[in-house]
């Protein structure tokens, strides 16, 4: 058995006051298949990069496996797929190569195409192959399935099954059950590793944290208890020893002993009650440090006066002229929540830039409401910029709120002093939904909102949909998300 040791590891950030990790220690055994999760911005990048020696830290890390990170960089896209996975797994063998795409039930002619060429998909298989085909490395995969379409995802996560030796990286619930066979999960004071899926380790943190809130909740009620039972005490001590001195009598000398005897036990009795408080004190300190204490999020949907609010008859969009996906026929109605499911590259994305406004070509019948309030999330992040006040005055959307719902989803003092263009993936597309949710709209348009999103935000997001019932019309590849969402869905096929 190969072990990677991590010991006492300390890591913050030059410039920064706080360590992202903190005299963490544990074993990984190199057969395993970890899933790595926790909120965005909680180091989960940074620390596939500390096991990569890309930073400085403080503590060890032993191995006896050379680690690799996925996405691998290429440096020159325009070669063909083949070449890229011979300079990259050097040793292989034609007929492994081709073993390895069959396993993921990709076409072997995308061997043969410049690797710039390929879809985003495509890529990944062809990254993938070549860095499990390399022998002996430790993989550290990162967001693999971002963009990718269900079909590829159950594809990569069938081949990721057959695989060990990997710590992967992923916010899909779904797929982190069908994977994996450990949880490491980043948690506010440590780093735990639990044997399992995605779906156990849940459960198990979910009946831990429900112990130790109920425990917490206990031990407060003995503090309070033992507080006034202790100053219940003192006063009687107090109470008792001054009365020996009210008579001067003979008689009295004698009951001053007993009297003073009593006042000393019942003083004595009040001690132990403070050493059972700080005791409760002190084991009550213990408890909740990683207990997750989310907020719920908020949406204020305006339903429209007008109903349906979109109407398509054997609609098809058009690229140069030809139809990329068959006819579909649907209404939207207000509260309806409607998922756009297909293929990547089949028109998903085309259909809501068409609702928007935007000049996408198409024949059929397509009908949208006049003077609808949309709130679209795009899939981009690119053109995200300046601080979070500017963010807010640009779109006209109300400061506080806005600040409030990223509280919410996570965001610290640190988050909020950073220029947008600095943030994580993660944090960057939890902007664009604080932006949404903070909006009155008729209709909410997300095109591939959850992306770097971390779950415990996807389910923040999810509770807040099925409590308000905006009317949305959504991309997204989280099956989960779908499923628990979704009112509606329309299919699109080729």
């Amino acid at each position: 058995m190969s072990l990677i040791s991590v010991r006492h590891l300390t890591f913050q950030y030059e410039g920064s006051f706080s360590n992202v990790f903190e005299n963490v220690s544990f074993d990984i055994d190199t057969d395993w298949k970890l899933g790595l999760i926790g909120r965005n911005g909680k180091g989960k990048t940074t620390f596939l990069k500390l096991l990569l020696g890309k930073y400085s830290y403080t503590g060890t890390i032993s191995k006896n496996v050379e680690f690799d990170y996925f996405p691998f960089e290429v440096s020159n896209k325009n070669k063909m797929a083949i070449e890229i996975v011979n300079e990259i797994a050097t040793n292989a063998e034609d007929w492994e190569i081709i073993k390895e795409l069959n396993l993921l039930q990709a076409n072997v002619e995308i061997l043969y195409r410049n690797f710039d060429l390929l879809s985003g998909g495509e890529q990944v298989k062809i990254l993938l192959i070549s860095l499990f085909l390399k022998g002996n490395h430790f993989l550290l995969i990162d967001e693999p399935t971002n963009h990718l379409d269900l079909e590829t995802r159950e594809h990569l996560a069938s081949y990721l099954e057959k695989k060990k030796g990997f710590i992967l990286v992923s916010h899909d619930r779904i797929f982190l059950d069908k994977v994996v066979d450990h949880i490491i999960s980043i948690n506010h004071t440590n780093i735990e590793i639990q044997k399992g899926n995605f779906s156990s380790w849940q459960e198990n943190k979910n009946r831990q944290d429900n112990f130790e809130i109920a425990q917490n909740e206990k031990l407060q009620k003995d503090i309070e208890r033992l507080k006034v039972a202790s100053m219940n005490t003192v006063k009687w001590s107090n109470a008792t020893e001054k009365s020996k001195y009210k008579n001067e009598d003979a008689e009295s000398a004698i009951d001053r002993g007993y009297v003073g005897h009593k006042s000393a036990k019942m003083m004595k009795r009040a001690k132990v009650m403070e050493q059972r408080i700080q005791k409760a004190i002190d084991e009550k300190e213990n408890l909740m440090n990683n207990v997750d204490k989310t907020e719920a999020l908020k949406i204020i949907p305006v339903e429209s006066r007008k109903n349906p609010l979109i109407i398509a008859n054997k609609l098809q969009i058009k690229y140069d002229d030809k139809t990329i996906f068959a006819p579909v026929s649907f209404e939207v109605k207000n509260k309806d929540r409607v998922a756009i499911v297909g293929k990547n590259g089949i028109g998903k994305s085309s259909i809501l830039k068409l609702i928007i406004g935007e000049e996408i070509s198409y024949n059929g019948e397509f009908k949208v409401a006049n003077d609808l309030k949309i709130s679209y999330i795009s899939q981009s992040t690119e053109d995200l910029k300046g601080d979070l006040k500017a963010f807010a005055q640009e779109n006209q959307i109300e400061e506080s709120i806005f600040k409030a719902m990223l509280t919410k989803m996570g965001f610290t003092k640190l988050d909020f002093a950073t220029d947008i263009e600095e943030m994580s993936e993660g944090q960057k597309k939890k902007v664009l939904i604080a932006k949404s949710i903070s909006e009155q709209a008729n209709l909410y348009i997300w095109d591939e909102p959850l992306n770097y999103i971390d779950i415990l935000t996807r389910i923040q997001i999810e509770e807040a949909i099925l409590k308000y019932e905006p009317t949305l019309i959504f991309v997204e590849h989280d099956e989960t998300f779908e499923s628990k969402v979704a009112t509606k869905v329309i299919r699109l096929k080729a």
